[in-house]
């Protein structure tokens, strides 16, 4: 696997001819507006302009080792790149620039920093040099720090509405506790019913006399029984005899 470039001319010499000379042609556009305090070299594997450390020391806040970016282009497999975070954290600047590019009727294809484009024609240079010239070395440093603080800001907000949901999540509403009570009420009122209709139950088994033995209540039935039979008996026996 060869090695990746660590300098813009052997950048450069890897490209083919169309897309080295499309690159170096925007190169050419962002050299001559630059502010002078920003310089140009090798950032994150392709070609870059940045605040040096001697102009601002602090660094780039996701990695204080590098300078703060300013611009970058790169050639991609479909496209060239040109990553203008220059004007992404000036809100104002982005929308004038899209403005300015919309009104040269080419298409703008662009994410939140990146301008994506297929060949040089599709670049309106004009518009892109005087975004670069607009965008000054203190004026990019502003527009990156209220960034950065807004950015802080918006955190700790949300930090603070996660912990006060959570809390509230906790911490039972009072109509739920209200709910809860009641139902903790209505449970020990059914309890007691249940107590209570159970103990009825059981004096009232108390009270009732006990049942004859089986026996006894047989031996009293056959003898109901043959009671009854008896008269019949008795009257067919009569009748018999008086034919007789």
């Amino acid at each position: 696997m060869a090695a990746k470039p660590t300098t813009i001319a052997g950048y450069l010499a890897a490209l083919t001819d169309e897309r080295r000379a499309a690159i170096n042609s925007i190169r050419a556009v962002i050299n001559r507006y630059l502010d002078p305090r920003f310089a140009e070299g090798m950032q994150y594997g392709m070609p870059a302009w940045f605040l040096p450390h001697s102009e601002y020391p602090g660094g780039y806040h996701c990695d204080p080792k590098q300078p703060l970016p300013f611009a970058s282009i790169a050639s991609q497999k479909s496209h060239i790149g040109i990553y203008l975070f220059c004007i992404y954290t000036n809100p104002a600047e982005k929308e004038q620039f899209e403005k300015e590019w919309a009104a040269t009727g080419k298409r703008l294809n662009m994410g939140a920093s990146c301008v994506r484009v297929k060949k040089l024609e599709d670049v309106p240079l004009d518009v892109l040099g005087r975004a670069i010239k607009r965008m000054t070395a203190k004026k990019f440093v502003a527009s990156y720090e209220a960034a950065r603080a807004g950015s802080a800001s918006a955190r700790g907000t949300k930090k603070k509405a996660a912990s006060a949901k959570k809390v509230a999540k906790k911490a039972p509403t009072k109509s739920a506790a209200v709910a809860k009570a009641r139902g903790s009420k209505a449970a020990t009122s059914a309890a007691a019913k249940s107590k209570t209709k159970t103990k009825k139950a059981v004096e009232k088994a108390a009270t009732k006399p006990a049942a004859k033995p089986a026996k006894k209540v047989a031996k009293k039935v056959a003898a109901k029984g043959a009671t009854r039979r008896t008269p019949a008996r008795a009257k067919v026996t009569k009748k018999v005899a008086r034919k007789t």
